[in-house]
């Protein structure tokens, strides 16, 4: 298990030892909710990761996951001792183990099969889990069989949801493992607690003719191997176990009676070599009777899990019908311990497994990975039909794909390989201009399958495609992706609009010669936070420049009564004279001495009105200067209506 992840557990001088008596004070006196000692079953899980191939630090993980609970900083103090693997993996391990808990609880208060959403929420919990340690599966899955394996030691009923979750979550796990050891012990203890009236009559059916059968497999099973032998096949016949759960699935299954169910007898055959094990079968079908339709070849197809052997039942001189597996022993450790198999292979050394070498951790992890995705496709796709709509949101809208390093990363059914980089990272999604998928290069709109191992090919800079955005050309399923592309634009957007604001105002400051004013004490004296703020309103036309402009100049000094005089009526120009551009024409008058105001500098196109000031004529204020409109309210009378004059023609019009 060690070397299919990404951090293996470093060798420690006798970590085994170490690991239990770092533990022991802890856990020697405390007891699981089960009753069962803790240090006890410690030392079992760490048994049976032994007996299937777990290497030593593994089994002094065990030790450590325990003790976790205990330890106010669990983290750093295993971290301190043992190293940060060791102390990731009790963390990691601990936590799923109070998610397992907080559900089963949760499901304990409703009725098992209507229940399913809630365990399989649990079940895509435990995916993720298993995802960021594969550690973990193991740990999790020798901790749960001890776990039965308590309750039938000392007589005790386990609880309907335990067993429930044992027989069709935790076996179905090792199952799609192939650690087929756990898997059968797992089912038969599980189903003797769920269905216990079922397994005990199935017990009973098995007892009234075990000594015949045994006597009966014996002779057949020394008679094989002796004949094989003899014609040159080497090879070692063994008697397979029985296993009740598999026998009732079967009849259930094929609507079979128990003197049906062929594997009631069975046998196995350990051949040499792969030549060896199809040697083997052409005599043993020469021998026996074969039955048609039950011949499986799983070496030339092994099963998605990695499983191979060959299935075959015949009849013998009697009718008798028995079930016959051939595999070499490479194939029958695989069979037995599946992945771990594999693992203890490669802890020993590059040999690998089956000729194939194991050197590569990646591939090593990305096979076991492949397998919880399909664990979890498995539990979804047997639920009863309320189980898959009470499903809906959980499973049938989600996928799981790998990243290059062999991570999992969930996304919405539909999902692109653009969604695929927005969820490892918004600027990996920015920066996508490719993608490759299982290492073939693909269409950035191309829908994901679970499974698939996703690889981004990026720019060095740069952002997304409007055309992104776009849902009849399917760039992006989800509603997360979707937003941070419209953030991007909206961001872009918002930068442009900053700087449209920023030009306009230094414009003004500078044709004010106010440039030594500070920005941002230009924003504060006009209400605003932070330049950027006043800029942004500028820049959307929310915020006149004239505001700012009126802020910046001193109001001009109120006039008194006494300055005020009514016009005079000035001598007309001569009529063959032109008005100067921007003059002003007083409405009503053919000509009054006119100047333009200080405080607001009016100029063409502006709207303007007139003040007849003392002395110097009528005074000329854009419409919104507010030195006008503070004047004109004390005296409305001296306002006047003013306007732009037009150059005249040289025809005098």
């Amino acid at each position: 298990m060690v070397t299919a992840t990404a951090d293996s557990l470093p060798d420690q001088p006798q970590a085994l030892l170490r690991a239990r008596a770092f533990a022991e004070p802890l856990i020697a006196s405390e007891t699981l909710d089960t009753g069962e000692n803790i240090l006890a079953h410690a030392d079992a899980v760490a048994a049976i990761l032994r007996v299937i191939g777990g290497s030593e630090a593994m089994q002094a993980a065990t030790y450590l996951v325990y003790a976790c609970q205990h330890l106010n900083k669990p983290q750093e103090v295993i971290a301190k001792a043992f190293g940060a693997n060791y102390a990731a993996l009790a963390v990691e391990t601990t936590k799923l183990v109070q998610v397992q808990r907080q559900a089963r609880s949760a499901g304990a208060r409703a009725q098992l099969h209507d229940d399913a959403a809630a365990q399989t929420e649990n079940v895509r919990k435990m995916l993720l889990a298993f995802s960021r340690d594969l550690r973990v599966v193991m740990l999790r899955l020798a901790s749960r069989l001890q776990t039965l394996r308590y309750f039938a030691a000392v007589k005790q009923t386990a609880p309907a949801s335990l067993a429930y979750e044992s027989l069709h979550v935790f076996a179905p796990l090792a199952n799609r493992l192939g650690i087929w050891q756990i898997k059968w012990e797992m089912e038969d203890l599980a189903f003797r607690f769920f269905e216990p009236e079922t397994y005990q009559k199935t017990a009973r059916l098995l007892d009234e003719k075990r000594a015949e059968r045994e006597e009966f497999m014996e002779a057949l099973r020394a008679k094989l191997e002796s004949e094989l032998n003899h014609n040159g096949i080497a090879a070692l016949v063994q008697g397979r176990p029985k296993h009740i759960y598999s026998i009732v699935k079967k009849m259930r299954g094929k609507s079979l009676d128990f003197e049906q169910v062929f594997d009631i007898r069975a046998l196995r055959v350990i051949a040499a070599d792969v030549n060896g094990c199809y040697a083997a079968l052409g005599f043993v079908h020469s021998r026996f009777t074969p039955i048609e339709g039950e011949f499986d070849d799983y070496i030339a197809k092994p099963k998605s899990n990695g499983y191979q052997s060959l299935h075959t039942v015949v009849r013998d001189e009697a009718g008798r019908a028995v079930e016959i597996q051939i595999r070499t022993q490479a194939m029958h450790d695989h069979a037995e311990h599946g992945v771990a198999a594999h693992w203890a292979y490669k802890e020993a050394g590059t040999k690998g497994y089956s000729g194939v070498s194991a050197s590569s951790e990646y591939d090593a992890k990305i096979a076991v990975l492949r397998q919880l995705l399909a664990w979890e496709r498995d539990f979804s796709g047997t639920a009863s039909a309320r189980a898959r709509e009470a499903n809906k949101g959980l499973f049938e809208d989600r996928i799981y794909v790998l990243t290059p390093d062999a991570a999992i990363v969930e996304l919405p059914q539909g999902a692109t390989t653009v969604d695929f980089a927005y969820s490892v990272h918004t600027s990996l999604g920015h920066r996508c201009r490719g993608a490759r998928i299982d290492g073939a290069m693909v269409p950035l709109n191309t829908p994901l399958q679970n499974g698939q191992t996703v690889e981004v090919i990026t720019a060095k800079e740069g952002g997304p495609s409007r055309d992104w955005l776009n849902p009849e050309l399917g760039f992006l399923s989800s509603h997360r992706a979707k937003s941070k592309v419209r953030a991007w634009f909206n961001a872009l957007a918002m930068a442009q609009t900053v700087a449209k604001g920023r030009e306009a105002v230094e414009k003004l400051l500078q044709r004010e010669g106010k440039t030594a004013i500070k920005l941002d004490d230009l924003a504060a004296q006009l209400g605003f936070k932070a330049a950027d703020d006043l800029f942004e309103v500028v820049g959307k036309d929310e915020l006149s420049l004239r505001t700012i402009e009126n802020m910046l100049r001193p109001p001009e000094p109120a006039l008194s009564q006494d300055d005020y005089v009514l016009a005079k009526k000035i001598r007309p120009p001569d009529k063959s004279s032109k008005r100067g551009k921007g003059s002003v024409l007083v409405v009503g008058l053919d000509s009054l001495l006119t100047q333009l105001a200080k405080c607001c500098k009016p100029a063409p196109p502006d709207e303007i009105l007139g003040f007849v000031t003392k002395g110097k004529g009528v005074s000329i204020h854009r419409g919104d200067c507010s030195n006008f409109r503070n004047m004109a309210s004390g005296s409305p009378d001296r306002v006047i209506e003013v306007e732009w004059s037009s150059p005249k023609t040289p025809d005098g019009s």
